[in-house]
């Protein structure tokens, strides 16, 4: 474990997960050019063990299709989550985390009826949003298959799903920043919650994350559905894909598919080249 001047809690973080996940460690870096691709990396050249890494500043961070991430130290909570998992389906596996982190940010929602938003919603396929359609936060989830069976012995409990390195890559605006240049305005954490630090951020994410992996590692995502759709922000509006494709979303599917009622029907979406826009929301 490393800890660096932010006084990042890697010791407690430690002490939580390790016993949920044997083998399990924490580095702390200054500066990197993606957490994401240094764990890509390291699991190329055979280095699997579940492994946090948290960086201060990124100088090559990427999000979904490629696009960059930028980042000041200090401003931003970047992470990546390295691991072996075997889940039977893959499917949602970004929604999920989604659900997850949404979750440690606001672990409550307001009451239903009462026609407030959350603080922090979901935007398929891996967005968090806030109020007034603005990103908090992106994730990026990235495979390696050559990761070796860990159990080759024939009553291996899922016997024919060979583990693979999932590295789970998470993004989010601490301060408040610029939106030159950005097509969706920017939100930040200290609107969510004034005065939460990337740190104590990283505390409250983590260990339910490692536990929702290892639900969905035997489950999949079909019991995250509805608590997706508690926060789905795209739900019942209009919305452009970048196929040309125009439609109103109606929630995801027991997969995460997005489901999208078009002029030729119904369109399950699952392409992770599809970007998803929503039109502005109507007034109440």
């Amino acid at each position: 474990m490393t800890a660096l001047a932010m006084h990042w809690p890697a010791e407690a973080l430690w002490e939580a997960v390790v016993p949920q996940l044997p083998g399990f460690s924490i580095e702390v870096l200054p500066s990197i050019d993606s957490t994401n691709t240094e764990l890509m990396r390291r699991a190329r050249a055979g280095l699997c063990d579940p492994t946090l890494l948290v960086a201060e500043q990124q100088t090559a961070g990427r999000g979904r299709l490629g696009r960059a991430w930028q980042s000041d130290v200090g401003a931003s909570l970047m992470m990546s989550l390295g691991l072996p998992l075997a889940p039977a389906d893959w499917s949602g596996l970004s929604l999920a985390v989604g659900v997850s982190v949404a979750e440690s940010l606001q672990p409550v929602l307001p009451p239903a009826g009462e026609g407030q938003p959350p603080r922090v919603g979901l935007k398929w396929p891996n967005d968090l949003w806030t109020t007034g359609d603005r990103k908090l936060g992106g994730i990026l989830v990235e495979t390696a298959s050559f990761v070796a069976p860990q159990d080759a012995s024939p009553d291996a409990p899922r016997a024919g799903a060979a583990p693979r390195y999932v590295v789970v890559g998470i993004g989010i605006n601490v301060s408040p920043r610029s939106g030159e240049g950005m097509s969706m305005p920017p939100a930040s954490l200290q609107e969510v919650q004034p005065g939460l630090t990337a740190p104590e951020a990283l505390l409250r994410i983590v260990p339910p994350l490692v536990a929702m992996l290892q639900a969905f590692e035997g489950y999949g995502f079909s019991p995250m559905q509805a608590r997706f759709a508690q926060r789905d922000i795209l739900q019942g509006r209009a919305v452009t894909l970048s196929d040309g494709q125009a439609g109103t979303a109606h929630g995801v599917g027991e997969d995460g598919a997005l489901l999208v009622q078009t002029a030729s029907g119904m369109q399950a979406i699952t392409s992770s080249e599809i970007s998803v826009r929503p039109s502005p929301a109507l007034p109440s």
